[in-house]
C-alpha cells in the first residue's frame, strides 16, 4: 500500500500531534548525530515541545557552539565584502561630484566666478533668477492676502464686540473709518468745542496796556 504526502499544516488531533513530534524529533536527533559522525562536523541542535520542554543535541559543547556562532554573526555584521566596498566608494565618488556642481551653480547664482560662463550659461543663470524672483514676489504677495485677511477677521470680531458693548452700555455702536466712508458720513463739528474757537483779535503793545485790534479793521 502506497503511503499517501503529509499535507504541512499543523495536525488538529492533539494525539497525533504528540506521536508525529516524539516520531520526527527522535529522527532529527539520529540525523543530527550521523551529521556530526559521519562528516566530522560540529552540530548543535535545540528543540521546544509545544508544552516547553527543552530536547538537544551538541557534537562537542552546546554552549561553546553557540558563543562560535554569535561571533561569526557577528563578524559577518560589522564586516562588509569587498563588493560592498566597492559600491560603497563608487557612490560616496558620485557624492562628491554632485556636492562639487551644486557648490559650483550656488557661486554663479550669487555672481561669483562668472568668468568662465558662456552667453548660453550667462542666460540660463539669468532666467533661473528670474524665475526664482517670481516665486518670491508671488509668496510675499500671498503672504500680505492672509495677513490682511486676518486683520479683517480680526476687525470683524472687533467691530461685533464693540456691538455688544455698546448695545450693553446703551451706547451708540462705533463705526469703523470703512463703513463711515462707504456711507459718505462726516465726522460732526462740535462748534462749543474749545477747539473749535477761533481768536481772530490782534494784540498790540506791552501786557499791561496792550490794545486790541481787529483784524478786519488792521
Amino acid at each position: 500500500m502506497v503511503r499517501g504526502k503529509t499535507q504541512m499544516r499543523r495536525i488538529e488531533n492533539a494525539t497525533s500531534r504528540q506521536v508525529t513530534f516524539s516520531k520526527r524529533r527522535n529522527g532529527l536527533l539520529k540525523k543530527a548525530f550521523e551529521l556530526s559522525v559521519l562528516c566530522d562536523a560540529e552540530v548543535a541542535l535545540i528543540i521546544f515541545s509545544p508544552r516547553g520542554k527543552l530536547y538537544e543535541f551538541a557534537s562537542s559543547s552546546m554552549q561553546e557552539t553557540i558563543e562560535r556562532y554569535m561571533r561569526h554573526t557577528k563578524d559577518n555584521r560589522t564586516r562588509p565584502t569587498e563588493q560592498n566596498m566597492q559600491h560603497l566608494k563608487a557612490e560616496a565618488a558620485d557624492m562628491v561630484k554632485k556636492i562639487e556642481l551644486l557648490e559650483v551653480s550656488r557661486r554663479k547664482l550669487l555672481g561669483e566666478s562668472l568668468g568662465s560662463c558662456t552667453l548660453e550659461e550667462l542666460q540660463h543663470i539669468e532666467q533661473q533668477l528670474e524665475r526664482s524672483v517670481s516665486s518670491v514676489r508671488a509668496r510675499k504677495t500671498q503672504v500680505f492676502k492672509e495677513q490682511l485677511e486676518k486683520l479683517k477677521q480680526k476687525e470683524k470680531v472687533l467691530a461685533a464686540e464693540n456691538a455688544r458693548l455698546s448695545e450693553k452700555c446703551g451706547m451708540q455702536p462705533w463705526k469703523g473709518s470703512k463703513e463711515l466712508k462707504e456711507n459718505n458720513i462726516a465726522v460732526p463739528y462740535d462748534e462749543s468745542s474749545p477747539s473749535s474757537d477761533v481768536e481772530t483779535e490782534l494784540f498790540i503793545g506791552p501786557p499791561e496796556g496792550r490794545t486790541k485790534c481787529n483784524l478786519q479793521q488792521c
